[in-house]
């Protein structure tokens, strides 16, 4: 049926099937790119967000992996020979051999060539609960580096432990509490605002009147009561028989206060969305509130949200860095850059400035901090579509 003999009188009234064919074959040629992958293809031309997603993901598995690079221990003490040592490419102790003399030897874990109790006493001093996936790092570290250690690159603090291993296992504790707390509003924050949105009326109004209540609190006291009333010796003793820590307190006390914002951006989302024919389609074949709002609705304000995430990360991580210097955040032997910060600045005095003890962890968190905020400014853009070729 491509082509019918010039003479025939119905060739005129036959649709252009070659015509058509061509135009299917081009239409076929083009491939449709979703919100996602437009998005991704816009972030990938930002070289500052780039730089910032890269030295993110450099960090995240540098503290997933922290059991595994041969650092010293966060928490052994040499205080007799390593106390407050500034920077250093090369880090001597020392020892007493077998004659009784003292001699300078490289420092090391000390680990090889024990085992049963003297191995399990020597690791309980040189790292404390550590975890199994811990162990499992641990034990390939010594197959690989033996006893071997870095030097002191960052010099030690006032009880002689290694800095630049305190700011490893730091960044797992400051970047768990961001990303956990911040998850935790995530929850609260858009189920609670996709509910208000989506109901709207007397339901909308009594719920966003109780966000506006909670904002006119000033939240960080909140924060201080709870975390002060959920530290008291009986309380805690209560809170830890049920494996709660202080620790996950925190995740929850944090995250439960950083929710407000999050409700309020959602619900002026789903408020703009919830007319749309999409929403009038689902609630014609019978869905239910519910559904329309956590299948329908939430997943189109996703993009909104993972850029909110980006900001409020570096925001907890902050406030967190806060607790701990004020002493109301990790307790030890666990540390976060918080504490670290605070450890540094006890022992600044004006006869003699131990530069390093706030330089580096001031250095650590900023830097996850402005790239935090780098890769959530670029998401932002890309997930635009009124920035979309440009």
């Amino acid at each position: 049926m491509d082509s019918l003999e010039k003479n025939d009188p119905y060739a005129a009234a036959l649709p252009p099937i070659k015509k058509y064919r061509e135009m299917y074959n081009e239409a076929k040629s083009i491939r449709g790119i979703s919100l996602w992958q437009d998005a991704w293809r816009r972030l990938r031309r930002d070289w500052v967000s780039m730089t910032a997603l890269s030295f993110l993901v450099v960090l995240g598995l540098a503290a997933i992996f922290t059991p595994l690079i041969p650092l010293q221990s966060p928490q052994l003490q040499d205080l007799g020979n390593r106390t407050g040592k500034p920077p250093e490419f090369s880090s001597m102790t020392k020892v007493t051999n077998e004659k009784g003399e003292s001699v300078d030897v490289p420092v090391s874990l000390g680990l090889i060539g024990k085992t049963g109790d003297d191995y399990d006493r020597r690791k309980s001093q040189l790292w404390s609960d550590l975890t199994g996936f811990d162990v499992m790092l641990l034990n390939v570290r010594l197959a690989i580096f033996g006893d071997y250690c870095l030097p002191s690159l960052c010099g030690t603090d006032m009880l002689a432990r290694d800095l630049l291993s305190r700011l490893f296992y730091g960044a797992r504790v400051s970047l768990i509490v961001g990303i956990v707390a911040t998850l935790v509003s995530l929850i609260i924050g858009v189920s609670y605002g996709a509910i208000a949105g989506y109901a709207g009326g007397i339901v909308d109004d009594f719920m966003m009147r109780v966000v506006d209540i909670m904002y006119s609190v000033p939240f960080i006291f909140v924060v201080l009561f709870l975390i002060t009333i959920l530290s008291e010796e009986g309380v805690k003793q209560h809170l830890e028989a049920w494996g709660i820590s202080r620790i996950v307190i925190l995740y929850i006390v944090i995250g439960a206060v950083y929710w407000l914002t999050m409700a309020r951006v959602v619900r002026g989302q789903i408020i703009s969305l919830k007319n749309e024919q999409f929403v009038d389609a689902a609630r014609t074949i019978g869905a239910s509130g519910l559904r329309i709002v956590f299948l329908h609705l939430v997943p189109n304000v996703m993009s909104i949200v993972i850029v909110y995430l980006t900001l409020t990360i570096p925001a907890v991580m902050l406030f967190e860095a806060f607790l701990s210097f004020l002493g109301l955040g990790v307790e030890p032997p666990a540390v976060s850059w918080g504490v670290l910060a605070e450890e540094g600045l006890r022992v600044i005095t004006p006869v003699k400035i131990y530069w390093w003890l706030v330089v580096f962890p001031a250095l650590a968190l900023a830097s996850t901090l402005y790239s935090l905020n780098f890769l959530g400014d670029g998401l932002r853009d890309a997930l635009d579509p009124r920035m979309k070729n440009r």
